[in-house]
């Protein structure tokens, strides 16, 4: 997707650690037009794939996610990050290893929006190790529900995660592959 490779040129910044920030347009401060295409983006990739929700991560994959949501005209819900007393007693659960702050964390859904007649397409800002991706993977499958493909805006292609997460038989459409960010330039495959 030309468009938001563009911008990751223009003001995405990289940083020690192979970190991209991408805070003033994608997970900080947001850009509706750009998140906007980014859903309808996705919505072309998995037009024909039936979904029947949209599964993301708290918090920045929430805006891609609602956007495919509208453009697909179905539901969108967000995994938790913490435990809370607004969330059903009965949930679905998996832990995730989150690398850019080094902590474990247990995401959770509750059960009553996951079926297993769901078709589930599951969002996410960044795959790179693949953590979240997979922990999503797992609360769709608790519920008995499909997979149906995970849709990424931006995969580090240099780190393992697309391959891992690939490797489990999980369509990954990705809008923005980088290649190497080394020398503290962004170069997509």
């Amino acid at each position: 997707m030309e468009l938001l490779k563009n911008r990751i040129l223009k003001d995405g910044v990289v940083l020690k650690g192979n970190i991209l920030k991408v805070d003033s347009f994608l997970n900080h401060q947001m850009d509706p037009s750009l998140m906007a295409a980014i859903g309808e983006e996705f919505a072309h990739r998995f037009s024909s794939d039936a979904i029947t929700k949209i599964l993301t991560i708290e918090a920045s994959g929430i805006a891609p996610a609602l956007f495919a949501g509208y453009f697909l005209k179905v539901p969108v819900i967000f995994a938790k990050k913490t435990e809370s007393s607004n969330i059903d007693a009965s949930t679905f659960a998996a832990p995730v290893h989150s690398y850019t702050r080094d902590t474990d964390n247990y995401i959770r859904v509750s059960s009553r929006y996951l079926a297993s007649t769901d078709h589930v397409l599951i969002i996410d800002d960044f795959l790179a190790h693949g953590e979240a991706l997979l922990g999503l993977a797992d609360l769709v499958r608790q519920a008995g529900a499909t997979v149906a493909g995970a849709g990424i805006v931006i995969e580090k292609g240099f780190q393992s995660g697309g391959q891992r997460v690939r490797s489990t038989g999980i369509r990954v459409e990705s809008l923005a592959i980088i290649k190497d960010m080394s020398e503290g330039r962004v170069e997509f495959t």
